[in-house]
């Protein structure tokens, strides 16, 4: 059978001969097609995986050099544009279009040797908690499949679970990559806003978008996060920092820590914890996992945050305002669904067309931001949001002064049941309210698996550091999940 524990050991396995590129995407094949009841994938790439895992067998003997990523088999989320390959959001509005240039973060893996098995299921235009939004039916929780995976990347994030593929690639606006992953039981990144390019990411909020990594580990998620960030001509909001070599820079920490007998600063909110919404066993394995820290020298302080209260409302008011605005090309005219019932005039056509593409979630989200952005509301809502998202950037610049890392659950409860929370937007938008604060404020954030619910179900901690300090989150969470194995 195949396996590997890491890139770099896959890498070892295919230089050794011990395994080769076909095996992998023969293996990876098999086990969609065993697990094609969890949904996770809307297309699968077979033809295609095999004749470029045969290339890359090819180069291999004949002692080419190795991309970065070579042989490494990637789903990618169904909002991410692959050259001549459909892309739908995962909606009946865009259910036959065919993207017509590359992602520039699917362009990269590419150009490191990356096999793209397939494109993964996943809410509607990633507005969702559940993935029970999609056009194309849910994704199933594959520890559980009467549960849901989290939202709205759940399809990448399942594909990791049962071991679909290698790497996931999916968007994170919200939590939609934290929140699975954490539900799932893997690793789940999402990086600094703009610290990786939006160009050929379908927005939903495009202040808030943000591709991310699931990964089983942290190695693997730094070394993509390496492959596919940086500067990119087509993105303006794209940051043209430098990247660090994170996979390089995860190795030498070990025995940098042993060297530097600074303790590390932690610190979380006190509200996170004693919110009356979290999950009574989360919130004690996530105490006592505190507490462990500190047994182990770290400093962990709990501060004061007065604003828990305010982020999921600040978060759905400037999101769906956004969303309004960039959902709107989608009228059935330039390309995507039209409709063909009888219309009356340009208008008609517009409506039937959007009432019959969009689903229920995306319509109240487009309703919900087309009335805070009204000319009655505006400064009730959308100004007042945007003074509240100012404080907290403010109130993150100064906490990032005093510490290092922080840290906090990912969700307020483990994976639910299926349809368990449909009967309330509310219930679902509060799924959120740990994993919004960064995409508010545009600081990395990454959820590993560490702790196990009574019900057998997973559930992780939530790790954040200063916008583009994502070296330092990589490496306490490569500590955490080291110390926990």
């Amino acid at each position: 059978m195949f396996r590997f524990n890491t890139i770099k050991d896959y890498h070892a396995a295919l230089l050794a001969g011990e395994t080769s590129c076909i095996q992998a995407v023969d293996f990876f094949l098999d086990q969609i097609n065993q697990q094609h009841h969890l949904n996770s994938f809307l297309e699968i790439f077979s033809k295609e995986a095999k004749l470029r895992a045969v290339e890359l067998d090819q180069s291999r003997a004949l002692g080419k050099p190795l991309g970065k990523l070579h042989g490494v088999v990637v789903g990618i989320k169904d909002v991410l544009c692959y050259d001549a390959h459909k892309v739908s959001a995962a909606s009946k509005i865009l259910e036959n279009y065919t993207a017509v240039y590359s992602a520039t973060a699917v362009q990269k893996l590419l150009d490191e040797g990356a096999i793209i098995i397939g494109r993964q299921n996943c809410d509607e235009f990633a507005m969702g908690s559940s993935n029970e939004n999609s056009a194309y039916g849910p994704v199933k929780n594959a520890l559980d499949t009467a549960r849901v995976p989290g939202g709205s990347s759940g399809g990448s994030a399942v594909a990791i679970q049962a071991n679909l593929c290698m790497i996931s690639l999916g968007s994170d606006t919200g939590g939609s990559v934290r929140q699975p992953a954490d539900f799932c039981g893997v690793v789940g990144l999402k990086p600094s806003y703009g610290r990786i390019s939006r160009y050929g990411l379908i927005a939903y909020a495009s202040s808030f978008d943000q591709i991310g990594i699931f990964s089983q580990n942290v190695q693997d998620a730094a070394l993509v996060l390496e492959v596919i960030a940086g500067a990119d001509v087509f993105d303006t909001t794209v940051s043209v920092k430098d990247v660090p070599e994170y996979a390089k820079l995860l190795e030498t920490n070990t025995a940098i820590r042993a060297s530097n007998s600074a303790p590390k600063k932690v610190a979380y909110f006190k509200e996170t914890l004693s919110h009356p919404g979290l999950d009574p066993e989360i919130k004690k394995q996530t105490e006592d996992y505190l507490a462990s820290l500190v047994d182990k020298g770290y400093i962990v302080e709990a501060i004061d945050f007065s604003l828990l209260a305010y982020l999921v409302p600040t978060y759905y008011v400037l999101t769906t305002a956004e969303a309004s605005s960039n959902l709107s090309r989608f009228d059935g005219i330039k390309f995507g669904h039209r409709t063909t019932n009888n219309i009356e005039d340009l208008t008609d056509l517009y409506k039937k067309s959007r009432t019959e593409g969009f689903g229920p979630e995306v319509q109240r989200r487009i309703l919900l931001g087309t009335f805070v952005l009204s000319a009655g509301y505006f400064d009730a809502y959308f100004t007042k949001a945007q003074q509240v998202r100012q404080k907290l950037v403010d109130l993150t610049k100064d906490l990032f002064s005093k510490y290092e890392i922080l840290v906090s659950p990912t969700v307020p409860s483990p994976a639910f049941k299926l349809g368990e929370n449909n009967h309330s937007a509310t219930e679902m938008f509060l799924a959120d309210i740990y994993t919004v604060y960064a995409n508010l404020v545009g600081i990395p954030a990454i959820s590993i698996p560490l702790f196990k619910n009574r019900n057998g179900m997973p559930f992780g901690l939530q790790i954040m550091s200063a916008g583009f300090n994502e070296v330092q989150m990589l490496q306490f969470a490569n500590e955490m999940m080291n110390s926990k194995s």
